[in-house]
């Protein structure tokens, strides 16, 4: 694997993060970027912006999810690709929710490799199923800027009101214990190769998720300062 040493400013920092709904990979990748000054990349921001500007790669994306179809492949790699020449992933990149499958991981490492460029780090984080159905159902969401609370974890200052625009939180319907379990489901269903894949690569690093926050957080530094 590629070392890096302390000195996180001269050299990349290219991160995969991944772990199953109610993980707290929200919570962490704004930590993981405001912390080594990393962009945080989903892909469903990458679609979201893409298709909004009405790009190339944004209109092809958009026939897909107009019919209710999976974007292909090679659609979601160059939108990646694309994403990757940004001058703000010049000192690396969080990656969130890509790859999705063995295929996208190769895909990855492929585009990676023909500029010269690696993953430094697979960050797994790993919960109990009952505790994360457990927090999954405690989880509310702002119905205008979609800020996300737990009501054990993460609490907003005034009861069912968002701290940051006052408006009103609410219960998703997929965070209901039925609809989690569906996902959650699909969840280990498609990320099990990605675990596999990574850890035969030597790059995968698990952490406990269910921990407080900043603990988590400190496990995830500890686990950079060690590539």
């Amino acid at each position: 694997m590629r070392r890096v040493n302390s000195d996180m400013e001269k050299q990349e920092l290219n991160i995969i993060l991944m772990g199953p709904p109610a993980s707290g990979k929200g919570t962490q990748s704004e930590l993981i970027c405001k912390q080594y000054n990393i962009p945080h990349i989903s892909t469903g921001d990458m679609f979201r912006t893409a298709i909004s500007m009405k790009t190339e790669l944004g209109l092809e994306a958009s026939k897909y999810i107009k019919e209710g179809l999976l974007v292909p492949d090679e659609v979601t790699i160059s939108l990646v690709k694309e994403r990757l020449h940004a001058v703000d992933c010049k000192k690396g990149f969080l990656l969130d929710g890509f790859p999705r499958t063995v295929a996208q991981a190769d895909s990855l490492e492929e585009l990676l490799a023909s500029e010269n460029r690696h993953l430094s780090l697979v960050i797994l984080l790993v919960a109990d199923e009952d505790e994360l159905t457990s927090r999954i159902t405690d989880r509310r969401v702002c119905t205008y800027c979609g800020a996300s609370y737990n009501l054990k974890t993460k609490k907003p200052k005034i009861d069912g009101v968002c701290d940051i625009c006052s408006h009103q939180l609410v219960q998703r319907a997929d965070d209901r214990a039925e609809s989690f379990k569906v996902r959650l489901d699909d969840y280990k269903k498609k990320t099990l190769p990605l675990v596999e894949y990574y850890r035969k690569k030597g790059l995968l690093k698990e952490i406990p998720a269910l921990n407080d926050i900043q603990t988590v957080f400190q496990d995830i530094q500890k686990s950079i300062a060690s590539i």
